[in-house]
């Protein structure tokens, strides 16, 4: 298996595909938004949902049987349910583009843009503060196909995983024929991403060599203490505070069925990276956009497509790795969240 990681080792590794996030953490704040925007023409989208408690918008559509094949973009957000009104932004962003799915003459077309949110409601001390439309039109503005900002920002900015911090990860691949597939995840979990026994993080052992940093043994002071502060944070009723979702992209030539396919494997992945995953107190959420830059002639045979899913499930696992390492301690006034690093490393 000749499988190499992408310039960026992010989701902008997949041609057209840029990322942009709107982060807000003053006073009482502690929540954003991320938007991956799409070619002008849109991508071919599929989504799988497995979370028990999921809050989405547009997963309808994007069923194999129905009308529409393409999306211009994709809002991932806090803000629980309120956080959808973040696609609003970016709907009116897209309008005002002339970027939609056509109804009639120049500039009459209807944006199409799915998404997804995390519970992030009361983590920066204030309750009521959470995205709306205004969070998706900048993050739809700050879109580049730079390397993806990871950590604690956009989407990610009021995550945890486990009563530790989580936030957002990408990670990419490039297979042997030189098809592109790359994910990006907001890891928000009632599940922990660490091993309880070791203190080492699930995902590290998918990586590619040098990916991640070598961790030695953790001490085993501060691996009860970690335990113990995250038992307390994932106590009685807390476990509603959740839901990991997020966007895989490849520049393969794939139908809305199988992009379905590559968003339910992906959902592997996060099942090596988060014990447990898809409860009932989470929302899991991962969409699939193939832009088909490498032209319908390289459309996958079975078996070319099959690597395609078994680099998918991979890649979301690494992204989840990524975001728990990027993740950054934070203190607002309503508790302290401990990042990965400051709790074991």
């Amino acid at each position: 298996m000749t499988w190499t990681v992408g310039p960026t080792n992010s989701l902008v590794d997949v041609a057209g595909v840029r990322v942009g996030h709107y982060t807000r953490t003053d006073d009482g704040w502690l929540t954003g938004t991320t938007v991956v925007r799409l070619p002008v023409d849109g991508a071919v989208a599929g989504v799988d949902v497995r979370g028990g408690g999921p809050g989405t918008r547009e997963t309808d559509l994007l069923d194999p049987r129905n009308l529409v094949e393409r999306v211009h973009a994709i809002c991932l957000s806090g803000g629980s349910a309120f956080g959808l009104a973040a696609a609003d932004g970016v709907m009116s962003a897209l309008l005002t583009d002339g970027v939609g799915f056509p109804m009639g003459g120049p500039g009459e077309v209807v944006p199409i843009v799915p998404g997804a949110v995390i519970f992030d409601l009361g983590r920066g001390g204030v309750f009521a503060n959470r995205p709306d439309s205004s969070f998706g039109a900048a993050a739809y503005a700050a879109a580049t196909d730079a390397a993806v900002a990871q950590g604690c920002v956009g989407a990610g900015t009021g995550a945890k995983a486990g009563g530790i911090k989580g936030g957002i990860g990408s990670a990419s691949t490039v297979l042997a024929d030189g098809t592109t597939v790359a994910a990006l995840v907001v890891v928000n979990a009632v599940g922990s991403c660490v091993d309880p026994r070791t203190g080492h993080l699930y995902a590290v052992s998918l990586g590619f060599p040098g990916e991640f940093p070598e961790v030695g043994p953790i001490d085993p002071e501060r691996l009860a203490q970690a335990r113990a502060r995250a038992a307390e944070e994932v106590g009685p009723l807390k476990p509603a505070l959740a839901t990991t979702i997020g966007v895989i992209a490849t520049d393969a030539t794939l139908t809305k069925a199988q992009c379905a396919k590559v968003s339910g494997i992906g959902h592997d992945g996060l099942a090596r990276a988060i014990r447990p995953v898809h409860t009932m107190f989470d929302g899991d959420t991962l969409f699939t956009v193939a832009t088909g830059a490498r032209g319908a002639d390289a459309a996958p045979d079975p078996f070319a497509f099959h690597a395609l899913l078994d680099a998918a499930g991979d890649t979301v696992t690494r992204a989840v790795g990524h975001a728990m390492l990027a993740a950054t301690s934070v203190h607002p006034p309503a508790r302290t969240i401990r990042s990965y690093r400051d709790a074991l490393l």
